[in-house]
């Protein structure tokens, strides 16, 4: 891997275009911000990824019916991995890793399948460790899967255009607006409970959003770093003042976890392991769609040989993260669009703050107490956080598509992979009898779309009046 990417790096031109750095980008991607600005931006890209990291093992461990001491070892490993997989994406270890601040949680993705072979395992007579043991084999040896295509990617340069990964980054942006409204409303509890879309909880999540708008738009860049972890912690006081906030959970947990390798051991079966061939293969484009808005967003080339180099380490990155978090006893691990919103609204693209944001995943593994209480943020206040950095990511995409001329074929490529892709997040009923394959890779609207812009681009024909864009000089690597 090594040489490839050595042979890759040769292809840079000797005197490349500094990238353009936007007048709103207070650090850029390799500057060193002080350490405690640094710590309030990277708290607040924490805050942004924190629930995203640890809903999937909680909905794993409640379906396979695993003891809460085994749930709670699960989710603290969760971050613990985050944070050691954090830090690989944003440094580059040789090959692995973007070099960009991506940040890596555990992936949604795996949901579907994850549960359905643990559940299969149980019903088969297996124990619920048994199940985890079964589960981990196949993510560990899945995790190849991505390690091997990253090696490839440069072969894809004429189908991963911007205007395929512009319409993706927008379709992640807009698909994941409906999670912050869900958010914004009270979450998953208060649509069981009838308290969903309170007066209560809209006020709550409306006074966290104007707090960071406001922020945003001062001249101060201390306020406008500090935006988002400002409208939290004043949301949190105000929850704290209403007695929303929930601390009892805080009391039965322990002071420290371990990180214990193969802790439930770990099996493998041929058959399940063919939906998560197929998985890895999304979760890559997915990624590619993540680290080209990362691009963007930090004002960093989003096509060329330095871009299809950081992408093609950055899935790398990926894969190996997998590979890390199988072996720590918790689920594929994938990069986090969510905190490229961050990016956008502190104006902060520095890799260094990602050294940071690894620190406290590790710490908040390690220290289930200290995690427990972030976990205890009410759902309205972070829905009126992330809300208007889910629209940022959305207007990344936009920018990206509009770097690229807009012919007609372009247009078509954009409309059905956006219509397809937030079809079946509007609508998800319309999968819900289909075979399990399907449901696991059309449910996501990344991935819908992102397939959808993939296949058009590759068949559809360029127009007769149009010239197919050709490389420039200097630029071996390809332009994309």
């Amino acid at each position: 891997m090594a040489s490839s990417d050595q042979k890759f790096t040769a292809d840079i031109p000797a005197t490349p275009e500094p990238p353009r750095v936007s007048a709103d980008l207070i650090y850029g991607l390799d500057d060193r911000p002080p350490v405690g600005e640094a710590i309030v931006v990277a708290l607040q890209h924490v805050l942004a990824a924190f629930v995203g990291i640890i809903t999937p093992p909680l909905i794993i461990s409640n379906a396979l019916g695993l003891e809460p001491a085994d749930t709670g070892y699960i989710i603290s490993m969760s971050l613990f991995v985050s944070g050691v997989a954090t830090f690989i994406q944003c440094k580059r270890i040789g090959p692995v890793g973007s070099g960009l601040l991506s940040l890596q949680g555990t992936s949604f993705a795996f949901l579907g399948p994850i549960i359905g072979v643990g559940t299969a395992a149980i019903a088969g007579g297996e124990t619920p460790q048994g199940a985890l043991a079964l589960i981990f084999g196949l993510c560990f040896f899945g995790s190849f899967v991505e390690v091997f295509l990253s090696r490839f990617l440069h072969l894809a340069q004429k189908i991963i255009t911007p205007v395929v990964s512009g319409t993706v980054v927008m379709i992640i942006g807009l698909s994941l607006i409906k999670t912050g409204i869900t958010s914004m409303g009270g979450g998953v509890i208060a649509q069981q409970n009838g308290t969903f879309g309170s007066n209560q909880n809209l006020a709550l999540g409306g006074f966290v959003l104007v707090i960071i708008v406001i922020l945003n738009m001062t001249g101060n860049r201390y306020l406008r770093m500090g935006a988002i972890a400002i409208g939290l912690v004043l949301g949190y006081l105000v929850s704290v003042f209403l007695g929303i906030v929930n601390f009892s959970a805080l009391s039965t947990l322990p002071l420290v976890r371990v990180p214990i390798p193969f802790r439930y051991g770990m099996d493998f079966n041929f058959a399940a392991f063919l939906p998560f061939i197929l998985l890895y293969l999304i979760t890559a484009i997915e990624t590619i769609g993540d680290l080209t808005a990362t691009s963007a967003v930090s004002r960093q080339p989003v096509k060329g040989s330095l871009y299809m180099r950081r992408i093609k380490g950055g899935v790398l990155g990926d894969g190996v993260n997998s590979l890390i978090a199988a072996v720590f006893n918790t689920f594929p691990n994938t990069t986090f669009s969510q905190n490229n919103g961050v990016i956008q609204m502190t104006g902060v693209g520095s890799r260094y703050v990602g050294f940071f944001v690894a620190g406290i995943f590790v710490l908040l593994g390690l220290l289930p107490v200290v995690g427990g209480i972030f976990q205890s943020l009410p759902q309205p206040v972070l829905g009126g956080a992330t809300i208007v950095m889910f629209g940022a990511i959305a207007v990344a995409g936009i920018n990206i598509i509009s770097s690229a001329p807009l012919d007609r074929r372009s247009l078509i490529i954009v409309a059905v992979s956006l219509a397809l892709g937030l079809g079946v997040v509007y609508v998800p009923e319309l999968l819900v009898d289909k075979p399990a394959m399907i449901k696991n890779i059309f449910s996501s609207g990344i991935s819908t779309g992102g397939l959808t812009a993939i296949l058009l681009n590759w068949l559809l024909p360029y127009p007769t009046d149009t010239v197919e864009p050709v490389q420039e000089p200097g630029t071996q690597g390809g332009e994309v």
